[in-house]
């Protein structure tokens, strides 16, 4: 083990890390292993077939990470979002109200701006994405930013994204990045140990049970055969304990970036942050050109938009 991994296994939380409105009991905690993306791209995408994820420190220049969040935060100001006066880089949450309609407006516009797409498309993970991929990586159209306000009781259930790409290929790759630094207590991703297999297994029973649906409900994660919303269980201490396993945590830190698989379950937890920090991050797919697309995700994001 690294010296990075037994510092991470050594590590108390501050709290217990919950999820709506349930807290995960310590023994169903673990930690993410963190990977040096200076190992090499074989040794990447071998560690990213045997634990269905792989999370890559400082892949990307953590200045340019913290100047992006400043400049998000800027732009959501005027929304009674951030604290006053504060630095728009700490990403300080107003102690008063803050108008979410416009919110949600502005964050619309963010994801179709210019500097969005440059951040999601600079060098460094566009480089490293070709190599992973083996070919020519296609970043798609639809990306997702989210900002979660301290004490939010929002949270992503269990789920695993394969559900809302079935129109394409099942070769696809997400990555979230963390902008900004976002200890476990801010309630960043948590991965569901060993998971990946469980998955494909939860896919292929769908795919044996649906063939009274239509072919565009089969690609839907709304179909009746699917639970509310594709999620998989909103509960995640009984989702570890009905599969006796473990939901891992990381403190991810600004210039991280982690990779995981279409099969991977995942989740959020709640922003427990005490210096009242907004959590803000992103997650994009990648797949090789070359595969089929699913043309669903040829549109920007949009609010409600079922996928």
């Amino acid at each position: 083990m690294s010296i990075a991994a037994e510092v991470m296994q050594a590590r108390k939380m501050e709290f217990p890390l919950a999820a709506n409105g349930r807290s995960l009991p310590a023994e169903r905690i673990g930690w993410l292993a963190p990977t040096d993306p200076g190992i090499g791209i074989d040794a990447i995408r071998r560690r990213y077939q045997d634990d269905g994820y792989v999370w890559l420190k400082g892949l990307l220049p953590r200045a340019d990470v913290i100047d992006f969040r400043r400049w998000v935060f800027e732009r959501l100001a005027e929304t009674g979002l951030v604290e006053p006066g504060s630095d728009f880089s700490l990403g300080l949450a107003s102690a008063g109200g803050f108008d979410k309609s416009l919110a949600d407006r502005r964050l619309m516009s963010l994801v179709r701006s210019a500097a969005y797409e440059g951040f999601c498309a600079q060098p460094p993970l566009a480089r490293f994405m070709d190599d992973f991929l083996q070919g020519i990586s296609y970043l798609h159209k639809r990306k997702i930013m989210r900002f979660v306000q301290p004490g939010s009781p929002t949270a992503t259930p269990a789920h695993y994204d394969l559900v809302y790409l079935r129109g394409g290929t099942s070769r696809l790759v997400t990555a979230w990045i963390p902008i900004g630094d976002i200890p476990a207590e801010m309630g960043g991703l948590v991965y569901l140990e060993g998971s990946h297999a469980l998955g494909v297994k939860m896919e292929a029973e769908f795919k044996a049970t649906s063939g009274d649906l239509s072919a565009e409900e089969r690609i839907s994660a709304y179909n009746h055969h699917m639970a509310e919303g594709g999620w998989i269980s909103k509960d995640l201490p009984d989702m570890a304990a009905r599969f006796d396993t473990r939901w891992l945590a990381a403190d991810y830190e600004a210039g991280d970036v982690v990779l995981h698989s279409p099969y991977m379950i995942h989740a959020s937890t709640t922003n427990q942050d005490r210096s009242r920090r907004l959590r803000l991050s992103t997650d994009i797919r990648y797949q090789n050109v070359d595969d089929e697309i699913d043309v669903r995700w040829n549109n920007h994001w949009s609010l409600g938009d079922m996928l």
